[in-house]
């Protein structure tokens, strides 16, 4: 069942289901969740089972305010508290080292946990109402509302679809950002980006003074986290990277023959057949982010069997969508 989230009505059944142990579809401005009180590890594990994710895949436990961390983390770097004043609420998601009792369920047996203050006006609204009741819900995880390692949802419409009417759903409206969140590990003494997101590289060098290292530089004891896997975001269609050159090589091969296969680009392509579907790509790469998800599943619902996509730049502000995409197309 979709709610119109806007209403103050629908803010408190929504906190209300969470408290009571329910899950909930929650729009943020990265990509909607699917939600569950951080706390109560019933209704967490029934997160794990709608989407046929591995208990052992940690989820992100999403917080109304920095003053919430509290309940979770036991402590904050200096780095980290910087990287918290730069981008909360907003998406970039910090691993910190865990209390012990706190979110066990979400956070894969480990002893940290990553935290998320999201900015949607939505769920900014949940979570403050949550704190609100009697007993208060702190925190809410909410890993992206679609089946395990497929794309993820950016409309309220994406999530009814993966999980059906029986759900409580929040619309908010497309996603402003449009991928999930950069996950910055703050448990080693220097930040570490885990994945990449709208959030760059030197987005977090600016805020803290700290360049952060990759995983490969520093791969030792490196916390699992969400949406870090080598497979994942990807649609039913298999999804190939290519540069322009060979985008444009492959299909002067097919001629005219070419059928089944949607082409997603930004270089000028001739495309001998009419039976492709090819669909321009922005040179914004924050545009590209915003509709990627969408794309994907409007060429699934289109019939394609194959997706070709344009390999985005080698550059620091691609890189989340790149992160996707080469994610989306080793599943194939």
């Amino acid at each position: 069942m979709i709610l119109d989230g806007t209403l103050d009505a629908s803010v408190q059944a929504a906190a209300l289901a969470l408290q009571q142990g329910k899950l909930l579809g929650l729009p943020t401005e990265t990509v909607y969740g699917l939600a569950a009180d951080s706390d109560n590890d019933a209704a967490v594990a029934q997160i794990f089972t709608a989407k046929g994710r591995p208990a052992s895949h940690p989820l992100i436990v999403h917080v109304a305010d920095a003053a919430a961390i509290t309940r979770y983390a036991k402590e904050v770097p200096v780095f980290a508290q910087q990287l918290i004043d730069a981008f909360w609420p907003g998406p970039l998601t910090l691993i910190l080292p865990r209390l012990p009792e706190a979110a066990k369920a979400s956070t894969g047996g480990q002893g940290s946990v990553g935290l998320r203050c999201p900015s949607h006006p939505v769920a900014h609204a949940v979570l403050k109402a949550c704190q609100q009741l009697t007993p208060p819900v702190w925190g809410v995880s909410a890993p992206s509302a679609n089946k395990f390692g497929r794309v993820s949802p950016t409309t309220a419409e994406h999530v009814a679809t993966e999980f059906g009417d029986d759900l409580l759903v929040l619309d908010g409206g497309a996603c402003e950002v449009g991928i999930e969140s950069t996950i910055v590990d703050c448990t080693r003494g220097v930040p570490v980006l885990l994945r990449p997101g709208a959030i760059t590289r030197d987005d977090i060098e600016r805020a803290c003074g700290m360049k952060p290292l990759s995983k490969e530089e520093l791969s030792a004891n490196t916390p699992r986290a969400s949406g870090t896997l080598l497979a994942h975001y990807a649609p039913n269609a298999k999804v190939r990277l290519m540069e322009a050159k060979q985008l444009q090589a492959a299909l002067d091969i097919l001629g005219k023959d070419g059928k089944n296969i949607a082409i997603y680009h930004r270089s000028p392509l001739k495309a001998p057949s009419a039976q492709l579907l090819l669909r321009r790509m922005s040179d914004d790469p924050r545009d590209v982010a915003r509709e990627l998800f969408g794309m994907l599943r409007n060429f699934d619902d289109w019939g394609a069997k194959l997706i070709w996509i344009e390999a985005p730049a080698d550059t620091a502000d691609w890189e989340g969508v790149r992160d996707r995409l080469q994610r989306a197309a080793a599943a194939g």
